[in-house]
Parts: structure tokens; sequence; C-alpha cells
């Protein structure tokens, strides 16, 4: 399983909480690419709710990631 930004970026919208069932079906309502399914599909655990993307992918980046002052623009 592999994750990018450009895949992550597919279930910024998804109805969080959701378990991986729900997660699998809003990919694909959505048209998001097939290597979202898949990844989704990797997961292990069939039974536990994800409340965010970061639970899927540890390392996906929040704002505290990017180093720019909000207040200067």
């Amino acid at each position: 399983m592999y994750w990018t930004l450009e895949l992550a970026s597919h279930l910024e919208d998804a109805p969080w909480p959701a378990a991986k069932d729900e997660l699998i079906d809003y990919a694909i309502r959505t048209g998001a690419p097939l290597e979202v399914v898949e990844n989704l599909q990797q997961l292990e655990d069939e039974d536990e709710v994800y409340d965010s993307i970061e639970e899927i992918w540890p390392d996906y980046p929040t704002k505290e990631d990017f180093f720019f002052n909000e207040d200067e623009y």
C-alpha cells in the first residue's frame, strides 16, 4: 500500500468517521483512481472505524507541516 498527496486528496471529503467498506464505497462513487480503492482494500481491520485520513496514512501532511505564516497573507 502506498499513498501520495494526490491519492489521499480523494478522501479529504469522505464521510469521517467511516469504516473500510464505507471508504471503499465513497471512493468508487466519487470516481477516485483505482489505486485509492486498492489501498483501502489492503487495510487490515475490517471492523475498525477511521476518524480521519491520518489514521490510514500516518504521514499525511497537515497544516502544521508547512512552514508559512498565515498572518502575513
